[in-house]
């Protein structure tokens, strides 16, 4: 028996014929680990809808250094604001892990959503659990150690990857974490001293789920709940 593709769930959630209409609009767009979508200060010009890999959010520094502000896998879009009004990005979209999405013109998006008020409340529920999530990671990247965050980062990959394999570089979560590489490696080799995870350069295997949840900062539950309602697509006017 064939498996059924992965699809986003937020498309999955709407109506069977407000999202048939909707889809007939998206355009398929296939991307490899490391593609850039679009930088900061960029007029957004299409919004992606996540079928299966990871795509970061990434905020970076004058000094050129980086951290991720939030990710997004099938649960959600990428894009936020621009589906609203034209919007510059103030981050650059880099996929973590390679896969396919949905994308539309934002501008096309922005007329079809002013016509349906099921989408709207959607996309809305959706952003305003992701602000809930990026207000808990503030704190989060001052007062948890890196290897908390690593953990954490970690498990939200994994929820994400559909697979226990994670393949991404030593360069790549140290620029996701605001971490250098040679600390990446040395809490890596010390969270895989755990029996947690399988740490090869270039690959990250999730060997013990509960051991690496009880790695992770409190964070990691708290964004969990948060992803949970983005995935789930319900309306909710309080979080």
């Amino acid at each position: 028996m064939t498996s059924q593709p992965l699809r986003n769930c937020l498309l999955e959630s709407l109506d069977v014929e407000l999202r048939q209409e909707f889809e007939a609009k998206l355009t398929t767009f296939d991307f490899a680990l490391g593609h850039i979508f679009s930088e900061p200060c960029e007029l957004v010009k299409y919004i992606y809808f996540v079928d299966t890999g990871v795509i970061s959010a990434v905020s970076l520094m004058e000094s050129g250094e980086t951290v991720e502000a939030y990710m997004v896998g099938r649960e959600g879009f990428t894009g936020t604001t621009a589906w609203l009004i034209p919007f510059r990005s103030p981050v650059r979209y880099v996929a973590q892990m390679g896969g396919s999405a949905r994308r539309i013109d934002a501008a096309a998006f922005r007329e079809f959503a002013n016509r349906n008020v099921r989408l709207r409340e959607t996309m809305a529920t959706y952003e305003a659990a992701l602000h809930a999530e990026l207000a808990q990671s503030g704190p989060c990247n001052i007062l948890h150690r890196t290897e908390q965050r690593l953990a954490k980062w970690m498990l939200r990959a994994h929820d994400r990857a559909e697979s226990d394999t994670l393949h991404m570089t030593q360069e790549f979560v140290g620029a996701m974490l605001g971490a250098q590489r040679t600390t990446v490696n040395l809490i890596a080799q010390a969270v895989a001293a755990t029996g947690a995870i399988h740490y090869l350069r270039g690959k990250i295997v999730v060997k013990d789920r509960d051991k690496l949840e009880r790695l992770a900062c409190e964070c990691y539950d708290a964004g969990k709940g948060v992803a949970d309602r983005r995935r789930a697509g319900a309306i909710e006017t309080v979080l």
